[in-house]
């Protein structure tokens, strides 16, 4: 009688950071006789691209190494080993899986251009008894519930989040089981340092209003502060637009958008606090923003590539400029509008920005000096602690007139600054010489 073959899976961790609610990890778990995982530190992300920055940039290396490190170690205490090498997956994936004797490889589902290219090359050189596993599992609302053809996807967001709000319920979270510690194996990979990853060390900017590290365990230790120590959950719709300090947000885009903790898991949470302490306008706006974030990705996922074209969804053809002294003045902040200028030096020196602050440089960049908004978009990816593919581009095309606002809107900077910042002291912050 010929004996079974022994089940392996491997789980390809991209932009699903964590051990809880991680739908590829608990497939591989229920689906195999072993599991294990691997994540890869992709060497063209810390290249330049064609806009002459890198696609990872330090501070952005610095909060994904911390999150690998920790992914590891929460992982081990499942019994699940975690490879980390710094190569392409579609150089390695093949090796690693003829080595392991892998059977399925599970991973969550991508759709945008860069990673369905590393996706089809990885194909082209497994064995074909590998079997690949894609499970989306990044948003709020499963698109198994929210449509089977995303061409119906609403053009308008409140069209969007009402039906959904009426219609769809949110799953459970995911509990993730131990494995038999006997199916841990040796492990001679180490997750990299930033000197590897080709930068210098860094220090968390005094004045930083990100002072958090990456991965799982400090996403829940700032969820349960921020709603539970604090309450400061419950005043988040009227400090929502604040510029200094870590808690007028709630700073959890940074762990969302790697994947750390599950936007699922952030509204389970709300619901706790609410059924704890009562709900109110704040603790349904910060559902309301998860609901945006699901919304850019659906858009992303209705048009595609469309979201990196020049003319947006849109497809509108304004005339734009590529005025390279006048993009090297917005990045280093040097530009006639002193809010604009605080909140690029900011960005510059710590990795993040307020949300007002976003809107209101990527509105002057693409509507005050006419540049291409796509190199602002790409300034962003580089920097941005939370960059996230889909808000990143939905919201640059939001301000530049081609995406989802066909209002063409402009922000007035300098009345931004009067009215949230009319005491001056966050310019004051970011633009006195001595603190930078």
């Amino acid at each position: 009688m010929q004996q079974q073959q022994k089940k392996i899976g491997l789980v390809w961790f991209r932009n699903n950071l964590r051990v809880h609610d991680n739908k590829a990890l608990a497939t591989s778990l229920q689906n195999n006789h072993q599991t294990i995982a691997v994540y890869f530190f992709d060497p063209k992300l810390f290249t330049s691209n064609n806009f002459g920055f890198k696609k990872i940039e330090r501070f952005r290396a610095q909060f994904l190494l911390e999150t690998v490190a920790n992914l590891k170690k929460n992982l081990a205490k499942k019994n699940i080993t975690l490879l980390s090498y710094f190569k392409s997956p579609e150089d390695e994936m093949h090796q690693l899986c003829d080595l392991l004797k892998i059977t399925s490889i599970y991973t969550q589902k991508e759709w945008t251009s860069e990673e369905v290219k590393t996706n089809n090359l990885i194909q082209l050189t497994l064995s074909k008894s590998v079997s690949f596993v894609e499970v989306y599992d990044q948003f709020l609302y499963t698109p198994e519930k929210v449509a089977t053809d995303f061409t119906n996807i609403p053009n308008v967001f409140t069209a969007f989040r009402k039906k959904l709000e009426k219609t769809v319920k949110i799953d459970a979270e995911i509990n993730i089981a131990n494995q038999n510690e006997n199916n841990t194996i040796n492990n001679p990979t180490e997750v990299p340092n930033l000197k590897i990853l080709g930068f210098k060390n860094i220090e968390k900017h005094p004045n930083s209003a990100f002072p958090f590290s990456g991965g799982e365990d400090a996403a829940l230790e700032r969820l349960n502060a921020y709603f539970f120590t604090s309450k400061k959950v419950g005043f988040y719709k009227k400090t929502r637009n604040g510029l200094l300090g870590t808690d007028y947000s709630t700073k959890f885009s940074s762990w969302l958008a790697n994947g750390s903790i599950s936007a699922k898991t952030i509204y389970w949470k709300i619901k706790e606090y609410e059924a704890k302490h009562g709900a109110n306008d704040s603790t349904y706006w910060v559902i309301f923003e998860l609901i945006w974030r699901d919304y850019f990705k659906y858009i992303s996922l209705k048009y595609q590539n469309k979201i990196f074209k020049i003319g947006g969804i849109l497809e509108k053809d304004y005339h734009w400029n590529n005025n390279k002294i006048a993009i090297e003045s917005w990045i280093n902040g040097t530009t006639k509008d002193d809010f604009v200028n605080a909140n690029m030096i900011e960005l510059k020196k710590t990795g993040f920005m307020s949300n007002r602050g976003r809107q209101n440089v990527a509105s002057y960049f693409a509507k005050e000096l006419l540049l291409d908004w796509r190199i602002g978009a790409a300034y962003f990816e580089s920097l941005l602690i939370d960059y996230d593919v889909h808000s990143n581009y939905g919201n640059w095309m939001y301000v530049a007139g081609v995406g989802n606002d066909p209002r063409d809107r402009k922000f007035n900077t300098q009345l931004q600054a009067e009215r949230y910042d009319g005491n001056y002291k966050y310019r004051k912050r970011w633009l006195q010489p001595t603190l930078l």
